[in-house]
């Protein structure tokens, strides 16, 4: 028996499915799990001591690799200086300036633990500044296990959500209303019956839980005219897109597209963590006011920015502002992209794939899926079979056929190489 086997057995009779977040017991594919021993750079280890070149990257926030020099010793100085103190810190305002320097659509932030909490407290915020409580939220898109954003779409056009999961009230979620992604029909009708009940609009703008599905330009843009007339606050949810598919991250990638384009609140983790368990929400100083102990709208944390967690994560955003690293970074995605279309249509495999910066998505399917309708109609046996496939031949892609994938500056050239390599050989 493998060490993995051993470990994920103990682990099963101490911990629910042997794993803390459900899509690394491997349930989705089939298998067991790895239990990774560490990382260098673009690799992970297991506990068999095996390598693989890492395309999950803690889930977005390794866009260095792991274990980058200048990361590492601002950690070591941060941990020796103090753990945590439950009071201010001069690195708390350092890192909100850094992130704010970057998110012109923002004026001030509040730092928080994780992806979850940053969700949660816009919501809260936005019903708060606004004094509505139902909010619009799209099928395929995750924000977090708050118990209001575990809804999927009803049996009609723009119908009240019904609770994903159980532990979940139905009064929880009847505020909200949940949509198919990139339909501006429903949207514009959602708008039509509830514009001026509704507190917020909360997006991916970049889906990365169904995959890789980004926000189509019309979408994006009648989504905006809507909230801004009926008053409605638009919530970009950057926590997987932040920092991640641009230095401006996608809100800025969108205002290229759409001068003037800005969301109302914006929510980030990952990278700005570089690792750590460290996240963020923030807003114009006229809608973040409301917050306290300004404001009546409550938030807290015992360890929102965490000395080490800001440490970490200041080094890291300091790192992707280098002259060229993005131009770089989303030049070595480009290529392993399009190395793997080139691959499957070797194969005859139906394939289809995009990416921006450093977030890549691919499918079994002929062409781009929009929504989450068309996501779900992948051969998830096919996909099953080329994750082990790649898997065995040491390169390690998400777990899930829902998941996007992520490349780090780590990666050389001879690490897509081996992974195009590796998925030839997988797909035949």
């Amino acid at each position: 028996m493998s060490q993995n086997q051993t470990l994920f057995e103990r682990a099963q009779r101490v911990i629910p499915g042997g794993v803390n977040s459900p899509v690394r017991a491997f349930r989705a594919v089939g298998g067991t799990p790895r239990f990774i021993t560490r990382g260098s750079g673009a690799y992970i280890f297991d506990a068999d001591a095996k390598r693989y070149i890492d395309y999950i990257g803690s889930w977005g926030p390794m866009i260095l690799g792991h274990g980058h020099p200048g990361v590492l010793e601002a950690v070591q100085k941060a941990a020796l200086e103090g753990f945590s103190f439950g009071a201010p810190t001069e690195r708390e305002i350092e890192l909100a300036e850094e992130i704010l320097k970057l998110v012109p659509s923002m004026e001030q932030v509040r730092l928080v633990s994780s992806g979850t909490e940053a969700t949660m407290s816009a919501i809260r915020l936005a019903r708060g500044a606004t004094g509505r409580s139902k909010f619009i939220k799209f099928e395929g898109c995750y924000h977090g296990h708050t118990d209001s954003l575990l809804v999927k779409a009803g049996s009609g056009l723009a119908t009240f959500g019904n609770p994903t999961s159980a532990g979940v009230p139905a009064e929880v979620a009847q505020h909200t209303v949940v949509l198919e992604y990139n339909n501006v029909a429903q949207l514009e009708e959602a708008f039509s019956l509830y514009g001026h009940e509704l507190a917020c609009v909360i997006i991916e703008p970049i889906a990365g839980n169904m995959n890789f599905v980004r926000a189509a330009l019309p979408f994006v843009k009648r989504l905006r005219e809507l909230c801004t007339q009926y008053g409605a606050l638009l919530v970009f949810d950057e926590v997987m897109t932040g920092f991640r598919v641009g230095l401006h991250s996608a809100q800025g990638h969108y205002a290229q597209l759409l001068p003037g384009f800005k969301p109302d609140i914006s929510t980030f983790g990952k990278v700005i963590g570089g690792g750590m368990p460290l996240a963020a929400f923030g807003a114009s100083r006229e809608i973040m006011k409301h917050l306290a102990p300004l404001g009546g709208v409550y938030q807290a944390g015992t360890l929102s920015g965490n000395p080490v967690a800001t440490a970490c994560g200041l080094a890291t955003l300091r790192e992707i502002q280098k002259p060229g690293f993005f131009d770089s970074l989303g030049a070595k995605t480009r290529q392993l992209v399009e190395g793997l279309k080139t691959v499957a249509a070797e194969n005859g495999v139906p394939f289809s794939a995009d990416c921006q910066g450093g977030m890549f998505g691919f499918f079994l399917l002929p062409e781009l899926p929009q929504n989450y309708k068309t996501v779900m109609t992948t051969d998830c046996t096919r996909f099953n079979a080329f994750f082990h496939g790649m898997l065995d031949r040491g390169v390690y892609l998400a777990p899930a056929l829902y998941e996007a994938g992520f490349v780090s500056a780590a990666h050389t050239d001879d690490d897509i190489a081996a992974t195009l390599d590796a998925a030839r050989r997988a797909l035949r």
